[in-house]
């Protein structure tokens, strides 16, 4: 009976393409998300009554009580939104405009599509969020504005306080990035420094009702930490802004004018974000439509269709991307020696938003930080290890500021680490990850998936 079942597990393994199903299980959790298919799945229009279906509620718009109809977006996935909306309004909609990444544009019948820049915001990013804040500030009672919100929107859509320059914010967000400052930090500083975030693209629309879609890009789908939350009530202050300054030393890091505004403001001289329960909010209502669990159920769900024993260990995975990729490649060791996990062959599947203390002056992501960590821990603790593999790769198709989505490893760099060990710790201390891996051909390169729900990161043992 014990040979029968041995033998039929090699049978199993022997079926097996680790890195093709690696591509296959991806490519399934960023489909279950896609955003068009999101919203035609969940928002009907009944005659003249536009329904949405949210996980938690249900809203409904009589669209003969409006003048105007029109759709707003913001961030990495807006022109896909905008596209499947245009297709359910038809001729309801009256006019709109989104802003995405570049790259991500669609040509569409109404809705105008701007580019702009991501993760720095540019001129681009300015020019849209001035033409959204003055479409949204001209609605009235009469309007109804269906707002796309996904993930990229803090850079996208930036409309500085009064006093801030574009530089200065652009100066900030690259202080805060190579800081090793989580996504709440950010967000925090950034509401503060806005005049649309925070809550304040919901103060500038009311009183139009404005009904808000979201694809979530953070854990545990805040919305008013998605897009820097927009439309939400923001629960930090000035003063947590100031403490996230002293907490990474950053008082001489950031420009003057940056710093003169977040202590007027912790002072008590310029007006706070807006808060829960304000007047504000009273129209406004927010819906999340997808999210990173709804993505790693998907593939759970074809890893096991692949044959593999499948377990979703953490939809919250954070901190540094080279500790986690370290302990990702001490988890596949454990259960390649059976001590520990699923049966072989397993697949483990985790999702998050990790950060990287930029150190070097190299290029790369958090994926391919992660990647670059866990082929050389993996060396460490197995060399030349043949059934391990291992994906890490963002949902939208770009890690940090470069082309690939992540990176592979696999047995065949295994082999490679021998001779090149020393060479990928000093990548990884340079923060180089993205030439490592390029000159290795391992990178995962996808192109825009007009979507965006955080990272994924999958191993395999066979």
């Amino acid at each position: 009976m014990w040979e029968n079942t041995e033998r039929s597990i090699t049978r199993q393994v022997a079926l097996l393409n680790p890195v093709k199903d690696l591509e296959n299980i991806y490519w399934d959790a960023v489909r279950e998300v896609d955003p068009a298919g999101l919203i035609l799945s969940r928002v009907k229009k009944d005659g003249r009554t536009l329904v949405i279906n949210g996980p938690d509620t249900k809203i409904s718009a009589d669209l003969s009580s409006y003048q105007q109809v029109i759709i707003l977006g913001i961030g990495k996935a807006s022109a896909r939104m905008a596209s499947a909306m245009e297709s359910i309004l038809a001729d309801e909609l009256s006019s709109g405009f989104v802003v995405t990444k570049y790259g991500h544009g669609l040509h569409l019948r109404k809705t105008q599509v701007m580019e702009a820049g991501h993760p720095i915001p540019d001129e681009n990013s300015a020019d849209a969020a001035r033409i959204i804040a003055q479409m949204a500030g001209a609605a009235d009672e009469n309007t109804l504005l269906i707002n796309l919100i996904s993930g990229g929107g803090s850079s996208l859509f930036c409309l500085p306080a009064d006093g801030i320059s574009l530089e200065d914010k652009r100066e900030t967000t690259r202080v805060l990035l190579g800081c090793g400052a989580n996504i709440d930090e950010m967000n925090c500083i950034r509401k503060h420094l806005s005049q649309v975030k925070g809550g304040g693209l919901a103060r500038i629309a009311w009183p139009a009702r404005l009904l808000n879609l979201i694809l979530s890009d953070v854990i545990g789908d805040r919305i008013d930490t998605i897009a820097s939350g927009i439309t939400a009530p923001d629960p930090t202050t000035f003063n947590d802004a100031l403490s996230i300054v002293h907490k990474y030393s950053l008082e001489d890091k950031l420009p003057q004018a940056v710093r003169d505004h977040l202590t007027l403001g912790a002072q008590g001289n310029i007006p706070e974000t807006p808060k829960a329960g304000g007047q504000v909010f009273s129209k406004t209502v927010n819906i999340i439509l997808g999210n990173n669990t709804l993505a790693l159920s998907a593939a759970r769900a074809t890893a096991e269709r692949l044959g593999y024993d499948a377990r979703i260990l953490s939809t919250t995975l954070s901190g540094e991307a080279a500790e986690a990729g370290a302990c990702f490649a001490a988890l596949a060791c454990e259960i390649d020696s059976g001590r520990s996990g699923p049966t072989k062959p397993a697949v483990m599947i985790t999702g998050g938003e990790t950060t990287v203390t930029i150190k070097g002056k190299g290029k790369g992501g958090r994926n391919q930080e992660m990647a670059l960590a866990f082929v050389s821990e993996l060396h460490r603790i197995s060399p030349g290890a043949r059934n391990i593999f291992f994906l890490s790769a963002g949902t939208d198709g770009s890690d940090g500021p470069t082309d690939a989505a992540g990176a592979f490893v696999t047995p065949g760099l295994m082999e490679k680490m021998k001779e090149i060990a020393a060479k990928a710790a000093a990548s990884l201390a340079e923060n180089d990850a993205y030439n490592f891996f390029e000159d290795k051909g391992c990178l995962f390169k996808t192109g825009p998936t007009y979507t965006n729900v955080c990272d994924i990161q999958i191993v395999v043992v066979i």
